[in-house]
């Protein structure tokens, strides 16, 4: 290590989810090892992670993946019920095949499925709606009972804090009444510990972010559509002081996750005046979008001071 900061620039021209910044942490050199390690330790089961390349209007880009068992899978890769529409359909035929194509699966301020947790009778371990419905201090009592560093720990229990403000916001509750729904899922956990791990592995300190963009229209939930930004994203925006670019893209750029990773770790929106970059990393996202890139390109710099 040199006696430089490791500094992260992230590049939020193409908006940010969570797997895709995995996925660009990954890409930058933190450890698929340690990382599969460390979810080894986290007091959940029925997932796998997969880590693979893939080709995004040709760059080549790490994907991460968490694959959730049959019955933990959610709605979040149908890309028609989302948008209510057959050309988001057709949009994702075209995209990579071998792929499940759920990797931007924040969807807390959509999927609240009426049907889930209502006396279905069986509260089996494995059952959807059991994991569909924690609270802060369920995922916190996740992240503590992990054998994740202190770091790598307060990092996702700071992102996860970020996102129950802002939902509680939304919804009228406070932070501690406030339900998760889709990041209290198992992916959705995954995905924020597993950039706590990598920031950890990576030895980063700074984190830099100038601004997101963001897409237009309306995202379908169970309560009807919600207009983009969804409101957990604005809370995180407003609260975190975060600056939006309007793209032009008809679809969500920016999640809920994605936007709580930036609110709740980043140390700087402004560029250091000169850097040298050590190594970059294109972390992939599932979404097909015309006119958007589809990768979360990340920097890893030495800042001169």
């Amino acid at each position: 290590m040199s006696n430089h900061q490791h500094t992260l620039i992230i590049d939020g021209t193409s908006g940010i989810s969570g797997d895709m910044t995995v996925a660009a942490l990954l890409d930058l050199g933190a450890s698929e090892e340690h990382l599969r390690e460390q979810l080894a330790t986290l007091p959940v089961d029925g997932f796998t992670i997969a880590v693979t390349r893939v080709s995004k209007h040709g760059i080549d880009a790490c994907d991460f993946d968490v694959q959730l068992a049959e019955e933990l899978e959610n709605h979040d890769h149908d890309m028609a019920w989302l948008y209510g529409n057959k050309a988001a359909a057709e949009h994702t035929h075209e995209h990579e095949h071998h792929h499940h194509d759920h990797g931007e699966h924040e969807h807390e301020h959509c999927h609240e499925h009426d049907h889930e947790g209502h006396g279905h009778g069986h509260e089996g371990h494995h059952h959807a709606h059991h994991h569909h419905h924690r609270s802060l201090a369920d995922v916190t009592a996740i992240i503590d009972g992990s054998q994740l560093s202190d770091g790598a720990k307060r990092r996702a229990l700071a992102i996860f804090e970020a996102l129950a403000a802002a939902e509680a916001k939304a919804h009228g509750k406070t932070p501690e009444t406030v339900m998760f729904h889709e990041v209290g899922a198992v992916d959705s956990i995954v995905d924020v510990c597993s950039v706590a791990i990598c920031l950890d592995d990576l030895g980063i300190e700074d984190i830099v972010v100038e601004s997101l963009s963001e897409g237009h229209g309306t995202i379908r939930c169970a309560h009807g559509l919600m207009p983009i930004p969804v409101p957990a994203v604005v809370n995180l925006c407003q609260a975190g002081n975060i600056v939006l670019t309007p793209a032009p893209v008809a679809g969500e750029l920016v999640t809920p996750t994605g936007a709580a990773i930036v609110a709740a770790l980043r140390t700087s929106e402004h560029l250091p005046a000169r850097y040298r970059i050590e190594a970059v990393g294109y972390g992939a996202g599932k979404r097909p979008y015309e006119g958007c890139s589809g990768t979360l390109r990340c920097l890893l710099v030495d800042a001169d001071a």
